[in-house]
């Protein structure tokens, strides 16, 4: 009995490990046949490698997947960042809606108003001279208000003249400046015409009554006479006046005013007194 458990003992012995640092094999033993013995040899040996070929497997699709994950967190913050400046650029709050529309309808009024002044504009009426008739014209001696004797001129004239209104989609009202008839450069008669007005695309003869009553001359009418109420000889006389006119369209929003200035040079003829005599030489301004 001594004998075995010696032998048990170094057999023991035998097959503890050396060294504590030495590594331990396992060995599994084939269970039933050689076949199977290879398979689960293989299996095992398969095993290690299938299992750490399956790890770094996990891991490059790990890496893949966090890859595509932060590349979908950056696109995401980009495009979340697009939508905030476009939100930015693009917005519009609701209670804006309706001070930006009544911007707008001013604009667009404002402008469509400018269309129509500057169309207004190009359709200025024209004013055409026509006659003058001398009535009465009386040169005597007399003294002006403060009492400085003169010769003053008593005289009576009518002016016609054409006034056509080129607006196709306004009408204008028409004043004047007073119509001035004067002798080196003394007014002998003035006039003006009385407010009226004419609709889009007309035309209107108008008539000024041009008056003087005892006009002093001074020193300047020393050639002048006059016999059964006409002049002794021709006078030459100059006419000024300016006509104004003004369009209201839009109601009084758009207001375009003109003005045709206009200077004639006539002769005072006495044999011509009580006629029609025509206004050919003017100059307008028009």
């Amino acid at each position: 009995m001594a004998t075995h458990h010696s032998k048990t003992d170094s057999e023991v012995t035998s097959l503890a490990p050396s060294s504590p640092n030495r590594a331990v094999y396992y060995v599994q033993s084939p269970s039933r046949d050689s076949h199977d013995g290879e398979k689960t040899t293989n299996s095992f040996h398969s095993t290690p490698k299938s299992s750490n070929g399956s790890r770094r497997h996990h891991h490059h699709h790990h890496n893949n997947r966090k890859a595509e994950k932060q590349w979908k967190e950056f696109d995401a913050i980009e495009e979340e960042g697009l939508l905030d400046d476009g939100g930015a650029r693009r917005g519009f709050p609701r209670r804006c809606y309706f001070p930006a529309f009544v911007v707008g309808f001013f604009v667009l009024f404002s402008f469509f108003a400018l269309i129509l002044w500057g169309a207004s504009k190009n359709q200025k009426p024209v004013v055409t001279m026509k006659s003058i008739l001398f009535d009465r014209f009386v040169i005597q001696a007399g003294t002006d208000s403060s009492g400085v004797a003169t010769v003053m001129v008593t005289m009576n004239s009518t002016v016609k003249m054409s006034f056509r209104n080129k607006g196709t989609f306004f009408g204008v009202h028409v004043t004047s400046s007073p119509f001035d008839l004067s002798f080196t450069d003394l007014t002998l008669a003035t006039g003006s015409v009385e407010k009226f007005y004419t609709s889009r695309k007309s035309q209107k003869t108008v008539t000024v009554v041009l008056i003087g009553d005892n006009i002093p001359l001074y020193g300047g009418g020393a050639d002048l006479s006059s016999q059964g109420g006409k002049p002794v000889k021709p006078v030459a006389l100059n006419l000024t006046l300016t006509v104004r006119a003004r369009a209201y369209i839009m109601g009084r929003l758009v207001k375009p005013k003109f003005q045709n200035g206009v200077q004639c040079s006539v002769v005072l003829d006495p044999k011509k007194m009580n006629e029609l005599v025509p206004l050919n030489n003017c100059t307008y301004n028009n």
